[in-house]
């Protein structure tokens, strides 16, 4: 679709490669950011929602400082038919409230604290390296992320992160469209987002690839046929 298959509508042009749209229906934007780096990162760690830490390590806070510079273009000479943000949203683990704030400062707005859009749960698994989970529960966390009934000890199914983050995503589409919301959130909680918007698979979803830093945006129509516009983009390199 470009901007002339649709003359005499009186409708804004929909930019070139858009998902199709019949109507004037407003969405809502979601810009999702994944907090900067920490040293489970580094290290591969399994870091969910059972602890609130760890914080970003130094270059994590560089990151977080890029993508809020990015997050700052969004409506202005990035995607311009996507309004300048007006709310930031972050999960309640020190990363993404350390990643949040530095972003709220740059758009100049506050934070509000959601704990919807939180990490998954991952039980017995905290903290273990992917090694380390293979080494005490053989041939079980392939499964967690290929299949939607896989629970870690303790924890959450990628299903069950799904639910909840399609929970979130009706919360702010009820909020009205119109408006761009920034949340801060982590990487398999990104990746349910995405997933539900285009109601994919669970099984699916890990082929997504989401980095430190990164943004992605999906736009929430009232019918519910979302768009999935971005996905991890890298928030370094644009200065």
């Amino acid at each position: 679709m470009n901007a002339a298959s649709d003359p005499g509508s009186g409708r804004a042009p929909r930019p070139s490669g858009a998902s199709a749209r019949f109507d004037d229906a407003e969405p809502v934007t979601v810009v999702l950011v994944r907090h900067g780096q920490t040293t489970m990162t580094v290290a591969g760690g399994y870091s969910g929602s059972g602890e609130p830490g760890p914080p970003l390590d130094g270059h994590g806070i560089a990151q977080a400082h890029a993508a809020a510079a990015l997050v700052d273009r969004v409506g202005r000479d990035l995607w311009g038919d996507i309004h300048y943000p007006s709310e930031v949203v972050a999960s309640p683990m020190v990363r993404t409230q350390q990643t949040g704030a530095i972003v709220g400062e740059r758009l100049r707005l506050p934070v509000r604290t959601d704990a919807t859009f939180q990490e998954a749960d991952f039980g017995a698994w905290q903290g273990l390296t992917a090694a380390q989970i293979e080494e005490r529960w053989p041939g079980q966390l392939e499964p967690w992320h290929t299949r939607a009934d896989v629970v870690p000890p303790g924890g959450e199914s990628i299903a069950q992160v799904g639910e909840r983050l399609a929970r979130g995503l009706d919360e702010l589409r009820a909020g009205g469209g119109g408006r761009t919301v920034v949340v801060v959130s982590h990487a398999v909680a990104i990746r349910a987002a995405l997933g539900v918007a285009m109601r994919a698979q669970p099984s699916s979803w890990s082929q997504l690839r989401v980095a430190p830093a990164s943004l992605s945006i999906v736009r929430l129509y009232p019918d519910r046929r979302d768009e999935i516009a971005v996905v991890g983009v890298p928030s370094e390199g644009w200065g």
